[in-house]
């Protein structure tokens, strides 16, 4: 087992009983190159186009920007590795340091509530349902003057 040195502020913590973990992820350390290059590739082939008869100011400023992104892809590498070798980092990313959190009464807005298909049928109102049939005697007999109307104006229906 090694020894574990931190610094914090100007303490050493030395932790015997958990060794340093260095991890080395090929696939994530081949992306960051591959991306670092592609990023250098295109601030060159924007320096040559500035360069051409036909560059512009455009160019330089992609020409001097593609190395800032390079250059950002490496420091996001490096920070995940070590934020991922800092064990309080990892404890504060565990699900497990997490307890059920509440949410306070009021923050939430009210959902919306809508009748029941029930409590629209209920036979509780009779006046709601002396005015509902009323209208449903009015619509049929709408109904029935219209297809009268239809078959008066039809010249195949009508008897010669």
């Amino acid at each position: 087992m090694g020894c574990d040195v931190r610094r914090t502020g100007t303490v050493e913590v030395m932790d015997s009983a958990r060794p340093a973990r260095t991890r080395h992820r090929p696939a994530l350390i081949a992306l960051v190159v591959v991306a670092a290059a592609v990023c250098l590739a295109l601030a060159w082939w924007q320096w040559s186009r500035y360069e051409s008869a036909s560059g512009t100011a455009q160019n330089l400023g992609y020409a001097l920007q593609w190395p800032a992104f390079a250059g950002a892809v490496v420091y996001a590498y490096r920070r995940f590795v070590v934020l991922e070798n800092d064990a309080d980092e990892v404890e504060k990313l565990s699900p497990r340091s997490k307890g059920a959190v509440e949410i306070p009464e009021g923050i939430l807005p009210e959902r919306q509530s809508f009748p029941s298909a029930g409590s629209l049928a209920a036979k509780d109102d009779p006046t709601a349902d002396s005015g509902l049939r009323e209208y449903n005697r009015y619509l049929a007999e709408l109904h029935r003057t219209d297809r009268s109307r239809e078959t008066a104006d039809d010249p195949e229906t009508t008897v010669r």
